[in-house]
């Protein structure tokens, strides 16, 4: 196929995105494929806990027969922290065609970033499974099978792959055929309203990454994350609001609100504080929030930040912890009625090159195995390093982070666990 003809073929496919109705795409991507001279191409979306990836199928497909290639059939499984009616599909909800999360050239994909080649299972042509990503945040993969002999052009397929996740993070806030497709069991409507607040779980820019993990995905209760650009600065937030109820998740809704509200109308980190305090007493006067609010200014490394009760952010600096190197006096936490509501302190501290920022909430340290071990800050950290020097990149080692404190808690976690890993690397 000539560039004419590539290029029409991607007009195809955003032109048809624009009038497609729910459980259409998946049709357009195959038409769109089909047009480079591919024979078939197939999208699958990683689930909320990035365990499985499930195929986004045509209308006619769903409750038939798998699609072609490995995808096989599975049951759904008893996914850990869920809500109590967990281990059945919800009503409607996509077919359970999925493919776990490792093992696979559909899983080294997705957590390398790398695409993969590998032999039809008919033994002619080939399948490629291509990254699906928006910027730096992972979405899913995409197959494509090509016919015997034809010269596949790598690049033409990562652009297709590109325009998919385009196009699906652009409707995936009203579109429910695709969120269905990255759940497998339906939410608490605390996680329903939590999720709704904040952002992807990765962003970045040529100089600095931030990426977060959050468990239990389906049932959160007061853990909550935010990471947003402007000009220079990457302004982050962890934020820690007492109890597992709707009450929490309003409340840290509240303060990521507030957050956004302040930092728009050009307030800084210590009007922030000072607004959740305020908000907190007025909405939800019986509850109190813990939380980190901090701005990376990534022209310099200039990090500074407000920390309110919260467990002190961890620096880690050539493959090692700085010890105490950003704990700062105790403050109190918000929401403390009754008290001389005092501005937060801003501290302010300069990176390096390469330097890594370790934000998390006191559910994941704090977490305990059967045998009564705490998981533990020198765990944390020591996973994180090791991940680094393995070659893996930010959001996968949190991925594989958080999935190693679920098993060491047999899957039932007694508190929110949220990790925020920031990388400051300053392209030369």
């Amino acid at each position: 196929m000539d560039d004419i003809g590539f290029g029409r073929a991607m007009e195809g496919l955003l032109a048809a995105s624009q009038r497609i109705g729910p459980g259409e795409l998946a049709t357009a991507v195959r038409d769109a494929a089909r047009a480079m001279g591919l024979t078939d191409a197939l999208v699958l979306l990683a689930d909320v806990r990035q365990v499985q990836l499930a195929p986004l199928l045509p209308p006619a497909a769903e409750g038939t027969d798998a699609p072609t290639g490995p995808v096989v059939v599975s049951e759904v499984p008893d996914l850990p922290g869920s809500p109590p009616h967990a281990g059945a599909p919800a009503p409607e909800r996509s077919p359970s065609w999925v493919l776990p999360l490792e093992g696979s050239p559909a899983s080294r994909a997705y957590c390398t970033g790398v695409p993969q080649s590998v032999p039809a299972e008919d033994g002619t042509g080939r399948v490629l499974w291509l990254p699906i990503v928006d910027g730096v945040e992972r979405i899913g993969v995409l197959r494509v099978d090509a016919p015997p002999d034809a010269a596949v052009d790598i690049d033409r397929c990562l652009a297709l792959a590109s325009l998919v996740g385009l196009i699906v993070v652009a409707k995936l806030s009203f579109v429910d055929d695709l969120i269905d497709t990255t759940r497998v069991v339906p939410m608490t409507l605390q996680a329903e309203l939590a999720w709704a607040f904040m952002p992807p779980r990765t962003v970045g820019t040529r100089h600095v990454t931030s990426t977060a993990v959050l468990e239990p995905a389906y049932e959160i209760g007061g853990d909550a994350f935010d990471h947003s650009f402007s000009g220079s600065r990457l302004r982050l937030t962890v934020v820690d609001a007492m109890g597992h109820d709707l009450a929490s998740g309003g409340s840290s809704a509240l303060a990521i609100a507030a957050c956004r509200a302040v930092r728009r109308a050009g307030g800084g980190l210590a009007d922030i504080a000072a607004v959740i305090d305020r908000e907190l007493d007025r909405w939800f006067p019986e509850r109190l929030l813990t939380g980190v609010f901090a701005e990376l200014d990534t022209s310099d490394g200039r990090l500074s930040w407000v920390n309110r009760g919260h467990p002190a952010p961890l620096l880690i600096r050539r493959q090692r912890v700085v010890p105490a190197a950003l704990e700062r006096a105790a403050e109190l936490p918000l929401g403390l009625a009754g008290y001389e509501r005092m501005p937060g302190t801003v501290h302010e501290v300069l990176l390096e090159p390469g330097d890594r920022v370790l934000i998390h909430t006191d559910g994941v340290t704090e977490a305990r195995s059967a045998a009564g071990e705490l998981f533990g800050e020198e765990r944390l950290t020591d996973m994180i390093v090791r991940a680094a020097e393995a070659g893996e990149a930010a959001p996968e080692a949190l991925r594989r982070l958080i999935h190693a404190l679920l098993e060491r808690q047999d899957h039932r976690l007694t508190d929110d666990a949220t990790i925020v890993l920031v990388e400051w690397h300053p392209a030369h």
